[in-house]
């Protein structure tokens, strides 16, 4: 019997129009545990490097997380993967809300879909029938529009929708896939649901999600909850307040918008003036943030509050969290925080990513400034930004004149322009725009993780650690006393580097030692992996300091509601096993080492030689070769055998060291 999954995957090609309920392998579980773990395992064995990302052979995996649909608070995420028309790599963003569960309530782990359909489609699941639906009558319509368009035709609003807007129909390469509650949003997922004409898919399930031992499966749920309880009535202090609770980062109930402006340069490559920010401000942006915030809501099964209902008048509501409250505003340096909101919205709808839009945006108004766009190229745009920004995204989303070439992202755009456009590309790294923020002086641990991470965007990489050390000694005693969540043999060394954080006297106060640096960026990086496994919310394990989940109590949990046999290090090695499948993935579509370093002015200050020598000991410390490749023996260790052996057979490892 399998417990906390089905064991059944729902396989679709909309070339045929075949629908396929198919068994899975319960050793898969075993060594991947579900989610991305077998989504990696899936494109490594079907997808080859040669398969181009609107080819349809390219595959788009709907997963629920192993624990999605159990009594597990925040075990809600469903995790969408493919190939990233952007980077050209392995892609897998993460959406929360209540899909996944109802997925696994009608009957399956994942939905797979290949092909590409002849005329618009959406998927229409309802436990055991599944249909391959017209939505011709869907076409042009809103991300919002088609979920609730879809439930009126079905006639019951508690079906799940995941839908793309206007931009994935157009194979905007930033394009998101859009629930009631979440974006799956980048990496352009929702540009290779709009290359296989599939409109949305829709879920209703009304089945049970058997686990293996309840009882102690729900003591330790209410054990979870009332941690949660506890760190949503008592902040951390030293930390910024959007920090300082647990879910993902507060910025819909706190106003935090000083701390933002004031600490970091914004934009695409512009910088605020320093004089911006006054009580003036302050009390406009929280006014407007006030108006336009309707509630706060939650996704499936948890009990923080962490998006926000946003509307303005003569606009249609929508959802939004984190950080893209201010990203449109920042990017294009107006004072008005209700013009970030409305012209957010505006994206949200269209489908589009709230990271890189805003900075396509303003990439088009720098080069425009620049004299490498013209007049005539922007023909018919408005005096004004903020007329400007609404008139590109909407060339944007329609592929029309410079939008046709924008939609690409800024790389590729920077490079179809020409004309000098290159050296506007300020902020991408492998291909992919960054969070939009500048910082001062290199940070090893933030180096590591934006250079290395596959998911290619610090958002889902991050957490654990403060992101700055505390001002005082008395905080960060405090702080290491109850910091249980470290992995076991390293409680003494972590500890260390927060106590001594920012002494004065050291040399570089923000610097651990490279081997620290090492360990740090691995643990935060292991939890993403297991969270984006087991579908927890990152904003309850591995983004948040100090999370109710952590590597001590997740293998319990996973043993009470799977039935695996399950302990701190053979969780750690799971997790690390698919670390190393999805680079394998990548390693064989052209990823190198070369492509491994954020953008050059990302600090103000760098060092060159520090830096290399952090890779260096990185690669070293994870198991890979100089070049960044896993080498034979760890590929072996991990039970990737199959691995090393294509590696071998492609010349990019040699049968006799493991590496070349």
């Amino acid at each position: 019997m399998r417990y906390a999954e089905t064991g059944f995957n729902l396989e679709i090609d909309l070339s045929t129009g075949n629908i396929e309920r198919v068994s899975t392998d319960p050793k898969e579980t075993e060594l991947h545990l579900g989610g991305l773990g077998t989504n990696a395992k899936i494109l490594w064995e079907r997808v080859p490097p040669e398969i181009e990302p609107f080819s349809p052979d390219n595959l788009l995996i709907f997963s629920s997380g192993l624990l999605c649909g159990t009594p597990v608070p925040g075990a809600n995420r469903t995790i969408i993967s493919s190939i990233s028309p952007q980077t050209l790599l392995m892609a897998f963003s993460m959406v929360g809300g209540f899909w996944a569960p109802e997925l696994k309530y009608a009957g399956y782990d994942k939905v797979i879909i290949r092909g590409k359909s002849p005329d618009w489609v959406y998927l229409w699941i309802n436990n055991d029938k599944v249909e391959i639906r017209d939505a011709t009558h869907l076409q042009g319509k809103s991300t919002y529009e088609t979920a609730e368009l879809i439930k009126e035709e079905l006639k019951d609003p508690r079906v799940q929708v995941m839908a793309i807007g206007l931009a994935g129909e157009n194979r905007v390469y930033f394009a998101s896939i859009e629930t009631h509650r979440g974006s799956a949003s980048r990496l352009g997922l929702g540009a290779i649901m709009g290359s296989k004409k599939l409109k949305a898919i829709a879920v209703r399930g009304t089945k049970d999600v058997r686990v293996a031992r309840p009882a102690e499966l729900v003591e330790a749920c209410k054990e979870i909850l009332r941690y949660i309880e506890h760190r949503l009535n008592n902040p951390l202090p030293g930390v910024p307040p959007i920090l300082a609770r647990i879910g993902s980062p507060q910025e819909m109930a706190l106003h935090d918008e000083e701390w933002h402006t004031i600490s970091f340069a914004w934009g695409h490559a512009r910088h605020r003036r320093k004089d911006f920010w006054n009580k003036e401000v302050e009390k406009m942006w929280a006014d407007a943030l006030e108006r336009a915030r309707k509630r706060l809501i939650s996704c499936y099964n948890c009990p923080v509050q962490c998006a926000g209902v946003i509307q303005l008048p003569g606009h249609p509501p929508y959802i939004m969290k984190c950080f893209s409250k201010l990203t449109y505003t920042m990017a294009a340096m107006v004072d008005d925080l209700e013009f970030g909101l409305k012209i957010a919205g505006r994206a949200q709808h269209y489908g589009l990513d709230g990271y890189t839009t805003p900075q396509v945006l303003a990439f088009a108004l720098e080069l425009y400034e620049a004299g490498i766009l013209t007049d005539e190229d922007l023909a018919g745009m408005p005096e004004d930004i903020e007329g400007r920004f609404n008139w590109l995204l909407d060339r944007i989303v329609r592929r029309e004149g410079i939008g046709d070439v924008l939609a690409d992202g800024v790389y590729w755009a920077a490079r179809k322009i020409g004309k000098g456009a290159e050296a506007y590309d300020h902020n991408t790294i492998k291909k992919h725009e960054q969070i939009p923020i500048k910082l001062g002086v290199t940070n090893p641990i933030y180096y590591l993780m934006w250079s290395t991470g596959e998911k290619i965007n610090i958002t889902q990489i991050e957490g654990q650690i403060p992101q700055a050390p505390f001002s005082r000694r008395e905080e960060r005693e405090e702080f290491v006393k109850d910091w249980v969540h470290i992995p076991t043999g390293k409680e003494e060394k972590f500890k260390r580097f927060i106590l001594d954080w920012g002494e004065p006297g050291t040399a570089f106060p923000y610097y651990p030692s490279i081997d620290v640096a090492c360990e740090l960026v691995d643990w935060q990086e292991i939890m993403h992996y297991i969270d984006d496994s087991l579908g927890i919310c990152a904003g309850l394990s591995s983004f948040p300091i100090k999370p109710p989940y952590h590597i001590h109590n997740l293998p319990l949990i996973i043993s009470y509601a799977s039935g695996l046999e399950m302990d701190e290090d053979r969780l750690w090695t799971i997790a690390t096993r698919n670390r190393n499948l999805v680079r394998a993935i990548n390693i064989l579509r052209g990823l190198k080492k070369e492509d491994e370093r954020p953008p050059e002015d990302h600090w103000k200050k760098r060092f060159p030689e520090y830096e290399a020598k952090l890779l260096e000991e990185y690669y070293r410390y994870k198991g890979w070769d100089e070049r960044g490749i896993p080498t034979k023996e760890t590929l072996n260790k991990l039970g990737l055998n199959y691995v090393s052996e294509e590696f071998i057979r492609r010349g990019i490892l040699r049968d006799s060291e493991g590496s070349s």
